[in-house]
C-alpha cells in the first residue's frame, strides 16, 4: 500500500485542516441574506480525497501480488535463449531473463514505431511530387516527367490493395492514380522525353543485409525513397529489380491509360535543380503510416521508416542514419541500450539483438489508445493477430506485434524466432503490458510456440482476480 501513502496522508491533512480552529481567527461574520444555489443535479457519492478517486491504483494494489504468484509457474517454463517481461501500468510484475540480447524479428518494428512517431511527428505527411525542368507549353513537356519520391511507402495503384498479392493489403494507400490525375489537370498531354523515377531522397540500398536466405525481393525489398505497389507493376510477374524504375514504369501507364503521350519510356534519375513542381500527393499521416506497418507487419514500410528517420535526425537518408538516431533516441528516453543491436528495421535481419526490458520500456512509454497503442493488431479482430485467440476470453482485449523467423537450417544457429509483446486492457482503464520472445531451433513451429503463447495469455487474462478498477471507480 506504500504507492497509496501520499493520497492517504493529504486525505488525513484535509481533514485535520478542515476541524481545526485557529484561536486567533476574527469572529465570524454575520449571517449572510444571500440566498445559496440549489446543489448540483446528481452530485458523486465520492469525496473528492476518497481512494476511490485512484481506481487503477487500488486495484493494482489488490490485485498484484496475486498476479506475481500466478506467473511464477510460466516464468519458469522460459528456456534459457528467450525473455519474458509483465508490468500493470509500469509496474514490475514479473520477469525471466530480462536483459537477455535475444532476436527479435519483427518486434524490431515497436522501436521503428515508437521513434518515428517521436522523431518525424504524428502528424507528419510524406509527399510524392510530379516535376518537369519547365512548365507544360501547349500541353508539352519538353523534356522529362520526373516522378519524386518522398518516402512514402504506401504509394499505390487503385488495383493493388485489393489485388490479393500480398497478405495483407495496404490499408491507408496513397493513390498513384490521383497522382496521374494530378498531371492532367497541370494541363500536360505530352511529353517529348521519358517518365524518370526519382528515389534520390535516400540511398540506394534496396535490401538491408543479414537477412536469411530468400528474405529479399519475396519478403522485403527492393524499396527506395520512390515506391509504388511494393515495387510491383501492373502485369509483370516479379517485382521490379529497381522501384524507381518500376515506379516510373507503372505512372507511365497511368498516364497512357489518361491519354498522355510519352515518347521516351521509362527510367530511373534524378530531377535537376529547380525543378518546376507539376503536381503533388501527400500521404496519411505517420501514425496511419505506423499502425500499417504495425497491424500488416510490413517490411518494406519499416525501412522506409528508418531510413526517413534517418533525414529527419542526421540529414542523411540511409539505414545506418536511421539506425543511429534510433539507438540515440532510446539512450534519450533513459532506457538501457546495453546488448542492443540495431541492423534493420523490420527484423528481418539475423544480427539485431532486443532484450525484454527494452521493448517492455518502450511499451511502458504509451497506453493502448495512444497514437503508438492503437496501431497494434487486436486478438480476434485485426492485422496479424486476426486469427490468434479468437475463442479466447482475451480476444478484443490483448493487442500485441508478432514476431517469426524460421532461420534455416534448424540444428545450427542461428536460432528461429516467435514473438509476441503488446497490452492487455483492464476494465476501467489500467493495462498490462507483456514481452514474449522466444528463440529456439524450431520455435516458429506452431506445434512449440502456440501452447507456451497460450499458457501466457492464460495468466494474463486472469488479471485482475479482484475488484477491477471500474468497480473501484467513483460512485
Amino acid at each position: 500500500m506504500f504507492a497509496l501513502a501520499p493520497a492517504i496522508g493529504l486525505f488525513v491533512v484535509y481533514n485535520w485542516a478542515d476541524g481545526a480552529v485557529d484561536e486567533n481567527e476574527p469572529a465570524p461574520p454575520p449571517p449572510s441574506t444571500v440566498v445559496a444555489p440549489p446543489p448540483f443535479a446528481d452530485p458523486l457519492a465520492t469525496q473528492m480525497l476518497s481512494l476511490r478517486r485512484f481506481p487503477a491504483v487500488l486495484s493494482r494494489e489488490v490485485n498484484i501480488a496475486g498476479f506475481q504468484e500466478s506467473l511464477v509457474p510460466f516464468l519458469g517454463s522460459i528456456n534459457d535463449r528467450s525473455c519474458v517481461a509483465v508490468s500493470v501500468d509500469g509496474v514490475a510484475v514479473g520477469v525471466q531473463n530480462p536483459d537477455l540480447a535475444v532476436i527479435p524479428a519483427s518486434n524490431e518494428k515497436l522501436i521503428v514505431a515508437a521513434v518515428a512517431l517521436e522523431v518525424l511527428g504524428a502528424d507528419t505527411r510524406l509527399t510524392t511530387t510530379v516535376s518537369a525542368a519547365a512548365a507544360p507549353v501547349d500541353g508539352l513537356i519538353a523534356g522529362d516527367l520526373y516522378l519524386v519520391g518522398g518516402g512514402d511507402p504506401l504509394l499505390s495503384s487503385d488495383w493493388y490493395p485489393t489485388s490479393n498479392l500480398e497478405r495483407y493489403p495496404v490499408t491507408t494507400p496513397t493513390s498513384l492514380d490521383a497522382l496521374a490525375n494530378g498531371v492532367v489537370a497541370a494541363g500536360v498531354t505530352r511529353v517529348a522525353g521519358a517518365v524518370v523515377g526519382d528515389g534520390g531522397r535516400y540511398d540506394d540500398e534496396f535490401f538491408a543485409p543479414g537477412w536469411g536466405i530468400g528474405v529479399a525481393g519475396l519478403e522485403a525489398g527492393p524499396y527506395d525513397a520512390l515506391i509504388a505497389n511494393d515495387s510491383r507493376v501492373l502485369g509483370d510477374d516479379l517485382r521490379a529489380a529497381d522501384p524507381n524504375e518500376g515506379a516510373a514504369r507503372e505512372f507511365l501507364r497511368l498516364l497512357a491509360e489518361r491519354g498522355i503521350t510519352v515518347e521516351g519510356g521509362a527510367a530511373a534519375g534524378e530531377a535537376p535543380p529547380g525543378a518546376v513542381a507539376l503536381t503533388s500527393i501527400d500521404s496519411a499521416p505517420v501514425t496511419s503510416i505506423v499502425a500499417e506497418m504495425l497491424a500488416n507487419s510490413d517490411n518494406n514500410t519499416a525501412e522506409l521508416l528508418v531510413k526517413e528517420i534517418g533525414v529527419q535526425g542526421e540529414g542523411v537518408g540511409s539505414r545506418e542514419a536511421g539506425l543511429r538516431v534510433m539507438a540515440a533516441t532510446l539512450a534519450g528516453w533513459g532506457i538501457d541500450t546495453t546488448g542492443v543491436v540495431l541492423s534493420d528495421g523490420s527484423g528481418l535481419s539475423l544480427d539485431n539483438r532486443l532484450t525484454c526490458a527494452v521493448l517492455l520500456s518502450v511499451l511502458q512509454r504509451f497506453t493502448p489508445d495512444s497514437s503508438f497503442g492503437r496501431g497494434l493488431p487486436v486478438a480476434g479482430e485485426s492485422g496479424t493477430l486476426a486469427n490468434i485467440f479468437n475463442d479466447h476470453p482475451i480476444a478484443g482485449r490483448l493487442s500485441g506485434k508478432t514476431g517469426t523467423l524460421t532461420n534455416p537450417p534448424f540444428n545450427a544457429d542461428p536460432p528461429g524466432v516467435k514473438a509476441l509483446a503488446g497490452y492487455v486492457t483492464v476494465d476501467g482503464g489500467s493495462a498490462i503490458e507483456y514481452v514474449l520472445v522466444l528463440n529456439g531451433p524450431t520455435i516458429a513451429d506452431q506445434s512449440e510456440y502456440r501452447p507456451v503463447w497460450n499458457a501466457l495469455v492464460d495468466v494474463l487474462a486472469g488479471y485482475p482476480a479482484g475488484a477491477t478498477p471500474a468497480e473501484l471507480g467513483p460512485r
